[in-house]
């Protein structure tokens, strides 16, 4: 009869998602692994460019320093992935670290020995490939957490995960999202203020551009061959020849 009753039950569960559940929960769990194995690569990375930097660049020591202390913040971290607040300090932290090394990265360009370095060029090799792994494994997570999230809220699925407290999972977010959809603006420094729209059927007139003092305008346009004045028929006299001498 027990066992009657544990069929009963298992199939209602089944059926009501829950067995679902478990499964895009453990499928949330690794990859949130992977995401942490990527960073922990490029966290183990850190020591030994920033020794190879400082070897050739040791004035830099406010970049190298900022480094250093951005890698410790993170290590301070003991993130909680199914903790909003916990997961944006986190991802703050590594902001923070990714900042740091690009800055890093930066002022090599003035150190062409360093550039030149293989040891360095590896770790720089290595250091790139990282990132991207880091970039690939988050949007992973994204896209595991969305797909369990949107699950649970189903019906009825929704009371089964309401039933064993399965809620709903936080995930990776893009800090100042409106920034990014603008388009960026270019300043010059000008001062010039921007012409008016024309309307149709108008035309624009563009002022012409005072020479410098002391200075000659310059020619708009090019006058082309200029032709040769001839004389008048009738001033003109064809030169007389000198009358030949009897000898």
């Amino acid at each position: 009869m027990r066992a009657i009753v544990l069929l009963i039950l298992a199939a209602l569960l089944s059926g009501c998602g829950y067995n679902e559940i478990q499964t895009k929960d453990e499928a949330v769990k690794a990859s949130w692994a992977q995401v942490l194995n990527v960073y922990k690569r490029r966290d183990d990375l850190i020591p030994n460019l920033v020794a190879t930097v400082k070897g050739y660049a040791q004035q830099e020591q406010a970049v190298l320093i900022g480094v250093t202390e951005a890698r410790a913040k993170v290590g301070q971290i003991n993130v909680d992935p199914d903790s909003a607040e916990s997961l944006q300090q986190f991802q703050q932290a590594q902001g923070e670290l990714s900042n740091a090394l690009s800055r890093l990265l930066v002022i090599t360009e003035n150190y062409p020995n360093l550039k030149s370095d293989q040891a360095f060029l590896n770790l720089q090799t290595q250091l790139e490939g990282t990132e991207n792994r880091i970039t690939v494994e988050r949007g992973r997570y994204i896209e595991t957490v969305q797909a369990y999230n949107t699950y649970i809220r189903q019906f009825p699925v929704n009371l089964t995960a309401k039933m064993f407290g399965h809620a709903e999972k936080p995930s990776f977010t893009v800090e100042d999202e409106r920034a990014i959809q603008d388009a960026p603006k270019v300043d010059f420094g000008g001062q010039a203020s921007a012409a008016p729209p024309l309307v149709p059927g108008q035309t624009q007139t563009v002022a012409p551009v005072a020479p410098p003092p002391g200075l000659a305008p310059a020619r708009t346009s090019d006058p082309g061959p200029q032709p040769i004045p001839l004389p008048d028929s009738e001033s003109f006299k064809p030169p007389q020849q000198p009358a030949p001498t009897g000898e």
